[in-house]
């Protein structure tokens, strides 16, 4: 069974046959990310600093790569480059080290300054390890970068509005989620991916809302384990989902069996941004082809949703 749902929550039971999931054709449309080699290269240097802070101090390493890359230019800022801060972090009250004068909130802010980055890493982890108003992140699951992005913004780590989504879109453009998994693995190996054949008991309701099939994420799923249970490729729903095949779930993520929208249907005409959304999961929200979200709002694939901005929907 298959139940239609308005996203109100009115729930309305509906008789299809699951053969129509299995049997329906798709087509995939994604944008693809075009990659910067700086902040490649970046990764590839601090990735495993971040992976073994992340271990010391329980702080993803995802965030805590995601960070650097945007506070430091990849470290090609002026800032670091003069004073090896990779994180933007000011003076603050206590603070006995060198430091350099730039401009930020004002045109002389105070920020610390480091003899090499590794200082600067270490810093940002018992920064954030320390400070009381960041005490309620270490109670998040460690692959929660979403979590962690927006408690970051609401406990005032930056002043701009869309610092959050700007950390989950580097995180996901770049796929740094994966190193958050059990020390991060840099590669999925081929046998974690393999598609198995017998027959797995369904856990997932299915249900088909504006005529589109999906499924509601739960606590510790994987694009695996749902392509699994349903008989498909992961390929394939992954690609219905535009998603690389290793991307996280997050319980209450909507997993769609076929390929989204153009537009959203009526009458769901703009969606108000909230901290931690990025285009993709807007797009997924409400069924729409990411590509198209961007396209409908005149804006191009390095754009990022600030809080509180208004999108169209179609």
């Amino acid at each position: 069974m298959i139940y239609t749902t308005n996203r109100k929550g009115l729930l309305k039971l509906t008789i299809l046959s699951l053969f129509f999931i299995f049997t329906t054709q798709f087509i995939y449309a994604g944008g693809k990310v075009v990659r910067n080699k700086a902040y490649e290269d970046y990764i590839a240097k601090y990735k495993d600093l971040a992976i073994s802070h992340m271990k010391k101090y329980r702080i993803p390493a995802s965030i805590t790569l995601s960070q650097g890359l945007l506070e430091s230019g990849a470290g090609r800022s002026s800032l670091t480059v003069r004073s090896n801060n990779h994180f933007g972090i000011k003076c603050h009250n206590g603070w006995k080290g060198e430091s350099v004068i730039a401009a930020d909130d004002t045109p002389n802010d105070c920020f610390r300054k480091y003899k090499k980055s590794e200082d600067s890493y270490d810093d940002h982890s018992r920064f954030l390890n320390e400070k009381p108003r960041y005490s309620k992140l270490f109670n998040l699951d460690i692959t929660d970068y979403k979590g962690w992005a927006r408690g970051l913004q609401q406990a005032g780590y930056a002043t701009d509005r869309a610092y959050a989504n700007k950390l989950i879109k580097l995180i996901e453009d770049y796929e740094l989620y994966q190193y958050d998994k059990k020390g991060g693995s840099s590669k999925v190996k081929k046998e974690e991916i393999k598609i198995e054949t017998p027959v797995i008991p369904v856990k997932h309701q299915v249900y088909k809302t504006n005529g589109l099939i999906y499924v509601i994420a739960q606590r510790d799923d994987t694009y695996e384990s749902i392509a699994r249970e349903f008989n498909f490729k992961m390929k394939d729903l992954s690609k219905y989902n535009e998603v690389p095949e290793n991307f996280p779930i997050q319980e209450g993520d909507l997993i769609y069996f076929q390929n989204k929208k153009k537009k959203a249907d009526k009458p769901y005409y703009e969606h108000v941004v909230e901290v931690g959304e990025s285009m993709h999961s807007i797009s997924q929200l409400y069924g729409i082809k990411v590509k198209n979200l961007y396209k409908m709002n005149k804006k191009d694939m390095e754009y990022v949703p600030t809080e509180g901005e208004v999108l169209k929907l179609r």
